[in-house]
């Protein structure tokens, strides 16, 4: 059998509750009877002293046994509150006012009479009684002298056999009993306010445990299970619950679980899918090479010496083709793994530039496009990698010179803002539609085949240039038509100082 938290909490509670109301039951009569007990010593501290002094007996230090018997049971039957004793000097006891076959003791210590004698002050001091073993109580001494001889002592017990006997019957009393069911009905009234004050503060959490449950039941998914509003835990100040701020906190946790969740599987889903397109991509260039690799086996000796070069030089091509689409591929694995290192350095762009464009002459010319740097003099100071700003400017403009037509322009255009040198790579060929444009930067790579054709291909080459401009804290903005061609620009970061100079 499970017990909950606040079955827990209401039995300790009920335990503590019960051993405290204990304690303070035996402590309040403890301190009443021993101020009680205070009170009647002190009211009666010289009694005995002053029965010895007017006793004519006990004046002259001379004691008859039976005369003193008399005399205790006449004082007894005064007061019945008090039992009488006459001690010799060792405390043996020579007479008394009780019946014989009561008195249990023939002496009694006289450590606590002569303490009480000498230090009347510091009261209650408990002595023994002779009517039982195991017991002490209050009393009265006075020593007996016979001129400056020391006879014994008068010891009176406060507190006789019928007082404690009638005392006990008081207490028993109905008005008593009514006054202890008062307190008792009180102490109940209380430990139920208690008990409800505990269960306010143990429902949230009662709450907050089923949610748990029924989240795990179903595989904590959000979706199947309809979450307690707690509020936001962004809301939930010193002001608040610590309960209701813990439930607000596993709300948001089991939302961030969830959302990461669907991003994994959403990942996942990519992940197969580039898989996919990979599959196919490689494998086009490998058919390509092993075909002709077989044909050059079985007919090398029928091909001509022509045939056989135009067949290996198709073959490197392909090779070529899916060394680059590896290499590309081992790339961006490395980008998405954080696996790169960054050498930031300050340059002129207009350099890099420049050097970027003297490689891509030829093949710009071979389709007789026209490639332009505006400004000329382009003299603005970055800070970025060299190499891996490099990377992506080639791609660029590679992409551009691919979908550019025979004839076209290509423009590249650096612009000076003011924390940032903006670089736009213009261009007027087939442009982008805009179905296509939101997913040019996926890794879903299209391979070109090995024979160009016009066909627009969207490759791993953009989502390799995106992942570096990320890693080069850039920012890298498409703007493309179909039919009318495209711009990529490319937010590069300056110096702080020449920022603040701007």
């Amino acid at each position: 059998m499970k017990i909950s938290l606040y079955q827990r909490l209401a039995l300790i509670l009920c335990a503590a509750f019960m051993m405290m109301a204990s304690l303070l039951v035996y402590w309040s009569n403890s301190l009443v009877q021993q101020s009680k007990y205070q009170a009647e010593q002190k009211l009666h501290l010289h009694l005995a002293e002053h029965l010895a002094h007017d006793n004519p007996l006990l004046q002259d230090g001379v004691y008859d046994k039976a005369a003193l018997a008399n005399l205790f049971h006449t004082l007894m039957l005064l007061g019945p509150a008090f039992e009488f004793y006459f001690l010799d000097a060792q405390g043996k006891i020579l007479t008394y006012s009780a019946e014989a076959t009561k008195i249990k003791r023939q002496s009694v210590s006289l450590i606590p009479l002569k303490q009480l004698i000498a230090n009347p002050k510091k009261t209650p001091v408990f002595g023994d009684d002779p009517r039982d073993i195991n017991h002490k109580k209050i009393f009265s001494i006075a020593p007996v002298y016979q001129g400056e001889l020391l006879q014994g002592y008068l010891y009176i017990i406060i507190g006789s056999e019928i007082y404690d006997s009638i005392f006990s019957q008081v207490q028993a009393d109905k008005d008593l009993q009514k006054y202890g069911a008062f307190v008792l009905a009180s102490l109940l009234l209380l430990l139920l306010v208690l008990l409800a004050v505990f269960h306010y503060f143990t429902q949230p959490v009662k709450e907050l445990a089923q949610q748990m449950q029924a989240l795990k039941a179903v595989q904590f998914d959000q979706t199947k299970v309809q979450l307690k509003q707690w509020g936001s835990a962004a809301s939930h100040g010193i002001n608040h619950n610590e309960v209701h701020f813990l439930g607000a906190t596993f709300n948001d946790m089991v939302r961030q679980i969830n959302q990461q969740f669907a991003l994994l599987t959403e990942n996942d889903r990519i992940r197969r899918e580039l898989l996919a397109h990979l599959s196919h991509d490689l494998r086009t260039p490998l058919a390509t090479i092993q075909g002709y690799i077989e044909t050059l086996a079985l007919k090398g000796d029928d091909l001509s010496s022509a045939e056989q070069q135009d067949y290996l030089a198709t073959v490197q091509r392909n090779v070529e083709q899916l060394k680059r689409l590896i290499d590309q591929i081992f790339e961006l694995a490395h980008l998405e793994n954080g696996q790169v290192t960054v050498n930031l350095e300050t340059f002129v762009i207009g350099e890099l530039l420049h050097d970027i464009l003297a490689k891509f002459t030829l093949k710009a010319a071979d389709k007789q496009i026209s490639l332009t740097l505006t400004p000329q003099p382009c003299q603005y100071i970055v800070y970025s990698d060299i190499a891996k700003l490099e990377r992506i400017m080639s791609n660029l403009l590679e992409n551009a010179i691919r979908h550019t037509g025979l004839g076209g322009e290509i423009v590249m255009t650096v612009t000076q803002l003011s924390t940032q040198v903006k670089v736009s790579i213009t261009d007027n060929g087939s442009g982008i539609s805009k179905e296509d444009i939101a997913y040019i930067f996926d890794a879903r790579y299209r391979a070109s085949n090995a024979i160009e054709d016009n066909i627009q291909h969207t490759g791993l080459g953009l989502a390799i240039c995106q992942k570096l401009s990320q890693v080069l804290n850039s920012e890298l903005i498409v703007k493309s038509e179909l039919g009318n061609g495209s711009s990529f620009s490319l937010l590069i970061p300056v110096l702080a100082q020449q920022a603040e100079s701007s």
